[in-house]
């Protein structure tokens, strides 16, 4: 039995139960894509739930404010995905009437969908015969046909692109798509794999050369950069407190958060403090100032390694325009800004 008939077979019996796969609408397929850019599926799953039921059509999507659009995305990350996603609804619900493009190449014209999601959207949807290469993609044909080209170098994506074209059943694009990314999500995962029970396990040329542990190969490593957050929680005599929007590019971009003090390093108390009377509270004499974490919070992103501290900051008087705290959790915020007003506000 040849490749694709083999992995198409082991997929039929094999494969999870998604919403996204039970139909051909690219509505909620174009949603699942854009979500599990990043993200596993048990992890995108309640986001997706979430969004079909505040959004059951790409109408719903478009006519939504951006901030309940950032609220229920709240905690997947990557934002500009969430941004994009809305953007691309208006679009499509106001110049195109709520119908998505019916081919790979007109959908790749769209705000937030690359060549992945484009192939995924046409061959799905539309059954066109256009490949997906992800990084399941790669490590599947990388380790079945012992392909040592470096994944991070951007032709490898087309010498990819091409190979699965060729092994694809042009009658059947969709079915074998699927196939290929479920069967290195399940099976030819990235660490450990269990090729006692793989269902290529006299074919996989990586196997036989005791190579799985050495592909793909990928040299390109990021640069991390690391940043030191102090976020001033203040209350006034109202306990109300107060919140700024980050409309500056770059990271989380139009979600919300305390006011900030970035620092060169994790600083000690003094430091903040006097940053906090010259910068902030001209108006407002600060009564007390405590850390609510001593050891800062080490928040991960895939560029940016955040060093967060949050200042429980009293200050006399009142604040304009001060929020209360239900009010304030209504608001989008990052994740770990959420994660301590539930835990410690």
């Amino acid at each position: 039995m040849n490749f694709s008939n083999l992995l198409i077979k082991w997929y039929l019996q094999n494969k999870r139960d998604l919403p996204w796969r039970n139909t051909t609408d690219p509505y909620p397929i174009w949603l699942s894509e854009i979500m599990l850019q990043q993200t596993r599926v048990a992890q995108g799953m309640p986001y997706f739930m979430s969004f079909t039921t505040a959004f059951p059509t790409v109408f719903d999507l478009a006519k939504a404010n951006e901030e309940h659009v950032l609220k229920l995305w709240q905690g997947l990350g990557y934002y500009s995905r969430a941004r994009n996603l809305h953007k691309t609804a208006q679009y499509v619900a106001s110049d195109l009437g709520g119908s998505f493009p019916d081919n790979y190449a007109d959908l790749l014209k769209l705000k937030g969908i690359g060549e992945y999601t484009a192939a995924a959207i046409a061959s799905f949807s539309y059954n066109e015969a256009v490949p997906v290469v992800d990084g399941n993609v790669f490590r599947v044909l990388s380790r079945y046909f012992d392909i040592e080209t470096d994944i991070a170098q951007a032709s490898a994506k087309k010498e990819f692109a091409a190979l699965a074209f060729e092994l694809m059943p042009k009658d059947n694009p969709a079915t074998f798509n699927q196939a290929i990314m479920e069967f290195g999500a399940l099976q030819c995962v990235p660490k450990s794999p269990n090729c006692g029970i793989c269902v290529f396990n006299e074919s996989c040329a990586a196997l036989q050369k005791n190579k799985v542990n050495q592909l793909p190969v990928k040299t390109k490593k990021l640069k991390v950069r690391s940043r030191y957050f102090n976020y001033l929680v203040v209350a006034d005599e109202n306990d109300n407190t107060i919140i700024q929007k980050r409309t500056d590019k770059g990271i989380w971009h139009n979600l919300y958060e305390f006011p900030l003090i970035e620092t060169e390093k994790e600083e000690d108390f003094d430091c903040v403090s006097e940053a906090i009377q010259a910068d902030y509270f001209k108006e407002n004499t600060v009564v007390s100032m405590l850390e609510y974490n001593e050891k800062s919070i080490l928040h991960k992103l895939s560029h940016q390694h955040l060093h967060i501290k949050f200042w429980k900051v009293k200050i006399e008087g009142t604040i304009e325009n001060g929020i209360d705290v239900e009010t304030l959790r209504t608001f989008p915020f990052p994740i770990v800004i959420h994660n301590f007003i539930e835990k410690d506000l």
